[in-house]
């Protein structure tokens, strides 16, 4: 992976840049109140806004999980280095009575929390900004597209930008080949879930059979295919970096990061019973899709095809087989409440900056190459800035990362501009300067997201 390794030498825009971010930044957490209640629908919602409070507010949007009371709380460390300079943070559970993908409220419910904590505390924030993480990501985007005169920008971490179809299809792409390459038939249920229990059960299943096929070549160039569809970046922790040209090692590394150091195919068939609950019925499919264009739009193909030559397997006959066994169709009502509840269109009102790690075992980082595209086919592109961070992990953010990308949002919505604030090197300088530990932007183009299976046809596509 490239690594920034030696910074541009800074500008004089960059050090007066970097001095105002940090200019007023305080070095201990101030004494703070807390305030919580109950939102229109039922979900609860709370802030903690500190005495020394600056006026603006950070709507916080968590990630996937249950709607329960202080889910929308950042991690403490970065929580309390936000407390610490002046920052009140608020957020709401999302609608108890609906699914852990509570994309149909999550954004009326935070928005709704504005008006909540106005109300409680007794003064108008100067400014909002909304913070979201993993899921909650995908909520700051959809808030960036609906809150004109409500927030003033957006800040999605880690988020699951690229929208839930092409979540669904990426990750049924590879479960689908593990059950038909690596398992006896007719394989383990991947969708139409009826709990979560049959969600968790699949994912164990595949991950057992991963776990064998990694024994042998065969089963490792069958794994670099799965890798691929599945997106994986050949980079974990403990692991050393693989050269480009080494098949094996990359194979292997994507092997550690997605099985070894992260139960990825555990979590993401539990959450699928989620979403399909949320969306009422399974919205992704395989039938129709061709394996090879999915693979030639990897950029591990000549990893899989290297490694299939070696092991002495057919590739061509592989993929064939993937197509001729794909059945499995979606429903349609199941997209169209996706796409009404949980796909960006793009549409900015208000300015965004998105952060990702460049090596996310759950969360890919190509999703931000998706989310790029579509802002800036609807023409936001002056709104949107992408950040990243060399660092292994889903949402392994520092408090310095963090407080970095804040102030940098923020000085674009108080002035209008973005000037270099979002650009690494300014962001490096900004995250050292609060003495809050580490930090590791760098320059980075994400790649295309394989699987990228294009528009629902309910005719090629449906159930």
């Amino acid at each position: 992976m490239k690594r920034l390794g030696i910074w541009l030498r800074s500008t004089l825009a960059v050090v007066v840049i970097v001095m105002t971010l940090v200019a007023g930044t305080a070095s201990s957490a101030s004494a703070s109140t807390n305030y919580s209640g109950t939102l229109t629908d039922g979900a609860t919602w709370g802030a903690q806004v500190p005495d020394n409070w600056n006026g603006i507010l950070i709507l916080a949007s968590h990630g996937f999980g249950p709607p329960i009371p202080n889910s929308w709380r950042l991690p403490p460390p970065i929580q309390n280095a936000l407390l610490a300079r002046g920052y009140a943070v608020a957020g709401s559970s999302y609608d108890p009575s609906g699914s852990w993908w509570a994309l149909e409220s999550a954004a009326r419910d935070q928005f709704e929390t504005i008006g909540a904590f106005t109300a409680a505390v007794g003064e108008e924030p100067e400014s909002v900004l909304a913070l979201g993480t993993s899921m909650g990501g995908l909520v700051s985007a959809l808030m960036a597209e609906q809150g004109a005169g409500i927030i003033d920008g957006a800040l999605s971490t880690c988020g699951i930008v690229g929208g839930a179809i092409h979540l669904n299809n990426y990750q049924l792409d590879a479960e689908y080949t593990i059950a038909k390459l690596l398992m006896p038939a007719p394989g383990p249920k991947l969708v139409d879930f009826a709990n979560p229990g049959q969600g968790a059960a699949s994912g164990g299943a595949l991950t057992a059979a991963v776990q064998a096929a990694h024994a042998s070549p065969q089963g490792r160039a069958r794994l670099s295919l799965v890798f691929a569809l599945l997106n994986i970046v050949p980079v974990a922790p403990g692991v050393p970096e693989p050269a480009p040209n080494d098949a094996a090692a990359i194979e292997a590394a994507q092997y550690a990061s997605a099985v070894q150091s992260f139960p990825v195919l555990n979590f993401v068939q539990f959450g699928r019973y989620w979403i399909e609950l949320a969306a009422g019925g399974n919205g992704s499919w395989t039938r129709g899709e061709d394996f090879a264009e999915l693979l030639n739009h990897s950029p591990y193909h000549d990893v899989v095809r290297e490694l299939y030559r070696t092991a002495g397997l057919d590739l061509k006959a592989d993929l064939s087989s993937l197509n001729a066994g794909a059945t499995i169709g979606a429903d349609p009502d199941a997209i169209a409440s996706l796409e009404e509840t949980s796909v960006p269109t793009g549409e900015l009102e208000v300015p965004q900056l998105t952060l990702h790690t460049i090596a996310d075992p759950l969360v890919p980082v190509q999703h931000e190459s998706v989310y790029g595209d579509v802002v800036r086919g609807a023409g936001g592109n002056t709104l949107l800035r992408q950040a990243y961070v060399d660092r292994w992990g889903h949402c392994t953010f520092t408090p310095a990362e963090i407080v970095a990308s804040v102030a940098a949002l923020r000085h674009r919505v108080e002035t209008g501009r973005w000037d270099s604030v979002a650009q690494p090197q300014t962001l490096q300088a900004s995250a050292s300067a609060v003495g809050l530990g580490g930090a590791a932007f760098v320059h980075y183009t994400p790649p295309a997201l394989s699987g990228d299976n294009g528009s629902f046809d309910p005719e090629r596509n449906g159930s």
